[in-house]
Parts: structure tokens; C-alpha cells; sequence
């Protein structure tokens, strides 16, 4: 008689490279449990992978965990294990506060899980995952934690020090991807650009992309998370020129003001942001930019939010993200009185994303006319959903494709753009 696997339920909470981490715990996992991912069914054992970075993602995990421990006293579940960031760093904290959770771990207790799970550890599982990403793409988390010290960002504290993969590991990994029918790999890391200093002795992150596009089944990369300071400028040339390098770049700027850039620590002023920009213009023509910006941090006066307003309009970033400022203990920002009004930093925010509305509806409209190589998706109600290389998937805009022959979920189209809206293009295959 053939014993039914008990059930493990693995909720990820947070940024992609916490999926990763769940992705790499559920393989190990295999064959010894079955794997239920971010489902509301019932499971014998609930592991949560949180998040600790901001307040709002606090929260959550906290109410996650307590619906967990709900679920065990219901006789839902049998365990609930917690790991991730917010466990690493509030450790003692929530053993003291929550009760009925059968293990806190740290971002690096892999092993440890595994043990008391009753699971072997298996090396030679090392850079396979159980995806929960469709099929057509995923993250390749090349480095583990951050060398920078910006003063509102507790990473360094909870994930430690920068430490990058090997180059082979990271090719045998996408090399397991592809193999599992991904085509699209997105590059992430706390800085993907200090990627390779700590064991080759220089930014790699160019050589390192340059392998990944020789692997048979990949037809784009996508690059996440550059930091600006000492942006190593051959890697643009690499975007240029090689078709398989989406001409996207997700770079977090954080403000323009050279005060706040300098009290943040960001090591690269106004002036020095302002060239970087223009210089990935020129060298990628077309090239589609994310930013991410804090408003309301310590002291923002009017004149200096103003400024940020002013470099929004001058930029014209393809995509961008807004944060407001959201204190972090043990950060250096944290001994800066926190004097903006929470009402004023939401008004700011509000009218930062109003203006950016503006501007990708005036993008938008100027790929009206033109064929773009889209990957489809998904099918929802009477569209394809697919997007181009300039979109990363769930954050970016998309493009809603009206077909009367069925299309293949992960396969490339070209499509004839007809159509334009503030976050979304309309299209048809051609």
C-alpha cells in the first residue's frame, strides 16, 4: 500500500528573492512531501517565508503567522514553521509573543528546516527549484545580501554582507531552468552590479550576463535591482548589442536632491544621476528604465520634493515605483526625526504617480503603430495577456492581444500595436 504524502504548504511573502528561497526549500522537499504553494487549502504543515522590510510587509507576515497558528488550533495543520526576514531579525521577539509556531529560522537555516522537517539535505539538488513562477520564466538570484549602507534600508542588517554566486552554479542553474521550459530569466540580488567583486576582484556582472545568453532555450534576460553608484558601463554595450538582453533596467534612484541622496547615503549625486541616465539613453536607444523613488524622507522640504518632480518630467522613466518614507530600526535614518506628516507623504506620493500616469500614457502612445516581439502569459476573459522586453512581469504594463486563433501561454508573437492606455497597450498578432 502506497503511503500518501503528507501536505506542505509554502506561503512567500515579500520581493522575488524570497520566492527563490521558497522555490529552493520546495525542491528539496520533493518526493518527500507534496507541495502546495500560497493555497488556502488545508496542509498538514504551513511554512511561511517572510518579509520584514517596511512596515505594511510586517504586517502581513504577522497576520499570516496568526492565521497559520489559527488554522494549527482548528486542526488544519499539524505545524507551522516560520523563516525569512522577519524571523531573522525579530527572532526572540516572536517566540515571546506568538505561541503555537512549531519554528522560527533565519534566512540561512535551510538546512535546519530541513532537519526538522526530517528531510536530508541533497547537494546534488543544488541550483534546482520547484517553480511556482509560469512555466516560461523565472528568477536567478545571483548574490546573497548588500555591502551598501543606505540609511533607511535594514537589508544589510537581516540578509548580511554581499556575497555573489559563482558563475558556473549561476549557468548550471539557468542551464535547469531551461530545461524546464523557461525562456525568460530575470537577474535579481540586493545590487546586481556589485555582483562579483567579492571572488573575482571586479564587477562581473556583464561576463556573467554574457554567458547566460549562450544557453539554448533562453530568448531574454531581464536585469533587476542596479545600483547607480559605480555602474559598470560595459554592461550597457552588452544590452545594445545582444538581442537575447532585454533593453530594460530596473534601477532604484530613491530621490534627485543632492541633500537627501547625500544623507541617504547613496554615494552618487544629482549631478552624477542625472548623466547616468542620459549616458543609458544614448548607449541603449530605446531602452526602458524602472525607478523607484522614497518621498518624505527626514527633513524633504517642498522645494527639495519639487526637484524630484521636475527630474520625473525630465527623465521620463518607462516605469516607476513610489515608496513612502517608513522608519527602520537600527538604521542610520532612524536617528533623523521622521518630521513629514504621514498625510503629506501620501500627497506627495499620490502626485508623484499622478504624474507618472501622464507619462507612460505619452509612451504608450508612441509604440502605437509599431510590431513588438510579445511573450503571452495568460488568457484573461476575452484578451491574451502577453507583454514586450521593455515590461517585467507583474509590475509592468502589458499588452492585451484580441485573437480569434488560440495562442500558445509562454510562446513569442509579434504583435501590431492599434491601441494605448495609461498602464496598458492593445494589440494583434501579425
Amino acid at each position: 500500500m502506497i503511503q500518501k504524502l503528507k501536505k506542505v504548504n509554502v506561503i512567500t511573502l515579500g520581493c522575488s528573492k524570497n520566492l527563490v528561497d521558497s522555490e529552493v526549500l520546495m525542491r528539496q522537499l520533493d518526493n518527500r512531501y507534496e507541495i502546495v504553494s500560497d493555497s488556502n487549502e488545508d496542509s498538514d504543515i504551513i511554512v511561511i517565508n517572510t518579509c520584514g522590510f517596511i512596515g505594511d510587509a510586517k504586517e502581513e507576515s504577522i497576520d499570516t503567522i496568526l492565521s497559520a497558528v489559527e488554522a494549527k488550533k482548528d486542526g488544519r495543520a499539524e505545524k507551522v514553521l516560520v523563516t525569512g526576514c522577519l524571523s531573522e531579525r525579530y527572532k526572540k521577539e516572536l517566540q515571546g509573543e506568538i505561541e503555537n509556531v512549531d519554528g522560527f529560522y533565519g534566512v540561512n537555516d535551510l538546512p535546519q528546516i530541513l532537519s526538522d522537517l526530517e528531510v536530508d539535505y541533497k547537494k546534488e539538488l543544488i541550483g534546482e527549484r520547484h517553480l511556482t513562477t509560469p512555466s516560461h520564466f523565472a528568477y536567478l538570484k545571483v548574490s546573497e545580501g548588500c555591502d551598501r549602507s543606505c540609511s533607511f534600508c535594514a537589508i544589510p542588517l537581516i540578509r548580511g554582507k554581499h556575497i555573489s554566486i559563482p558563475e558556473d552554479q549561476l549557468v548550471k542553474e539557468a542551464e535547469f531552468l531551461a530545461s524546464q521550459g523557461v525562456k525568460e530569466i530575470l537577474l535579481i540580488a540586493q545590487d546586481l552590479t556589485y555582483y562579483g567583486i567579492d571572488i573575482y576582484g571586479k564587477r562581473t556582472i556583464a561576463r556573467l550576463v554574457e554567458k547566460l545568453t549562450a544557453i539554448d532555450g533562453i530568448e531574454w534576460i531581464r536585469l533587476h535591482y542596479a545600483y547607480p553608484a559605480g555602474f559598470p558601463e560595459e554592461l550597457l554595450q552588452l544590452m545594445n548589442d545582444n538581442p537575447k538582453v532585454c533593453k530594460y533596467l530596473d534601477i532604484p534612484l530613491q530621490h534627485i536632491n543632492d541633500r537627501i541622496l547625500n544623507s541617504m547615503k547613496r554615494g552618487l549625486g544629482s549631478t552624477g544621476t542625472r548623466k547616468l541616465v542620459q549616458t543609458m539613453k544614448e548607449k541603449i536607444p530605446g531602452v526602458a528604465l524602472r525607478t523607484t523613488l522614497i518621498v518624505g524622507y527626514p527633513g524633504e522640504t517642498e522645494e527639495e520634493f519639487t526637484e524630484l518632480l521636475d527630474f520625473i518630467k525630465e527623465a521620463k522613466f518607462d516605469r516607476l515605483g513610489v515608496f513612502t518614507y517608513s522608519e527602520e530600526e537600527d538604521t542610520s535614518a532612524c536617528k533623523l526625526e521622521d518630521d513629514v506628516p504621514e498625510n503629506i507623504k501620501q500627497e506627495r506620493l499620490d502626485r508623484v504617480m499622478d504624474l507618472q500616469q501622464g507619462i507612460s500614457l505619452e509612451l504608450n502612445k508612441q509604440r502605437v503603430g509599431k510590431t513588438f516581439k510579445t511573450i503571452i502569459d495568460r488568457k484573461e476573459g476575452d484578451y491574451y495577456v502577453g507583454r514586450t522586453e521593455f515590461d517585467s512581469p507583474e509590475v509592468d504594463n502589458e499588452v492585451l492581444i484580441s485573437s480569434n486563433e488560440p495562442l500558445t501561454i509562454g510562446a513569442f508573437y509579434e504583435v501590431l500595436i492599434d491601441r494605448a492606455d495609461f498602464f496598458d497597450l492593445y494589440g494583434e498578432i501579425v
